[in-house]
């Protein structure tokens, strides 16, 4: 079992908040966690699956269910699929506050469960359940993790094969069965295509004109498309860093797929020698060391990236709580060196700090204030020791 660094996190708020929500992809292993608390906690504790029919049947009047567990703790899964539960949590909670009332976990974000955060507000609290980090694996593992994901039953499984098999199940059951089960009515045929070519585009800006007409749809229906990847936690929009200088700078999002086993799947990527001999190599260690940092960062920080026309560019800016600037440089190479793009945006934007992520053992100074940083000492970036 591979504890989740989260897991501390969750425990103490439910000390402090009575609803605490556990969100993220389907299959990151939430139910297991949930689970993982419920050993850990006082109370008594109900577990409802919004899945089995039997647990939805309960619910039949959920005042009436819910308001004798009042002093227990009430998990619910896949609360997307009965939003209605938000008002009734709502008046059961300022009935009785206390903590520790409600671990509810889904599949989807606050926005795409409506009226959540407006029935909630002030009464819960949320967490994000990503797939598997480095910092759970470990770094000796980290090849793996990259080429397979972090999806506990892709990472775990036997072999390479068998994983790209579990991924290849996961996006056909994503595209017919959860996205349907939410009240969205796309095409499965046609999301997997949209899908497909985010994939091709992994790294890239966002241009929704050119998708569309590949398509064959309108630029708002890619932008609904768009919506429902990021929404179920299947892709990240980097958003670019803009501050008061006169410089042109670029204002289209970067868009990835938020973990690289699904990517390399949809990039028919099977085992690691084709990704070493892949031309979105770069891309996809590129995307694959943005979510390893952005699931290290503390409380109050901020992510962004950084380009101008003139060529000044951070492949990832990140803002700590006194909106100090430090960039970060992703190379895949032995013996990396950032451009001249990163130096020129690093003195535009007085960093602090800078560090070159890269697959190799060794962290060294690179210039000043500015580190060649393995993959291992990514927690280096956050906790000042360098």
């Amino acid at each position: 079992m591979i504890k989740r660094i989260i897991q501390d996190a969750i425990e103490i708020s439910l000390t402090k908040y009575p609803v605490v929500g556990l969100l993220g992809s389907r299959q990151t292993g939430k139910t297991t966690l949930a689970k993982m608390i419920q050993k850990g906690t006082s109370k008594k504790v109900i577990y409802l699956d919004l899945e089995l029919p039997s647990d939805l049947n309960k619910l039949y009047d959920p005042e009436m269910y819910l308001k004798q567990y009042q002093d227990n703790l009430v998990v619910i899964d896949e609360i997307q699929r009965m939003p209605s539960l938000f008002p009734v949590i709502r008046a059961l909670v300022d009935r009785k506050r206390i903590s520790g009332r409600f671990l509810i976990l889904g599949s989807a974000s606050p926005d795409l469960i409506k009226h959540a955060s407006e029935s909630l507000a002030g009464r819960i609290i949320y967490h994000e359940l990503s797939p598997f980090t480095i910092h759970e694996t470990g770094n000796k593992n980290s090849g793996r993790l990259w080429l397979r994901g972090g999806y506990p039953l892709s990472y775990l499984a036997g072999n390479d094969e068998d994983s790209f098999t579990w991924r290849e199940t996961f996006i056909k059951t994503y595209l017919e069965m959860d996205i349907p089960q939410m009240g969205i009515r796309v095409p499965s045929a046609q999301l997997r295509r949209f899908w497909t070519m985010i994939a091709h585009s992994h790294g890239n800006l966002w241009n929704a004109s050119q998708i569309a007409n590949t398509l064959g749809i309108s630029a708002p229906t890619v932008r609904s498309y768009l919506d429902i990847l990021e929404e179920t936690f299947i892709i990240r929009q980097l958003q670019p860093y803009h501050f008061n200088i006169k410089k042109r700078l670029t204002k289209s999002p970067k868009v990835y797929l938020r973990d690289s086993g699904i990517l390399h799947s949809l990039l028919r990527i099977r085992e690691f020698e084709d990704l070493m001999g892949n031309p979105y190599l770069g891309r996809s260690w590129e995307g694959f060391i943005i979510e390893q940092i952005i699931s290290l960062l503390p409380e109050g920080w901020s992510y962004f990236f950084y380009r101008t026309s003139a060529g000044a560019e951070i492949d990832l800016l990140l803002l700590d709580r006194r909106n100090k600037p430090i960039a970060i440089e992703i190379k895949h190479s032995s013996s990396p060196k950032a451009e001249r793009g990163f130096w020129n945006a690093f003195e535009d934007l007085s960093c602090k700090k800078g560090f070159i992520i890269y697959p190799g053992d060794e962290t060294y100074p690179s210039g000043k204030n500015v580190f060649t940083l393995s993959v291992k000492d990514l927690n280096k970036i956050t906790d000042g020791s360098l």
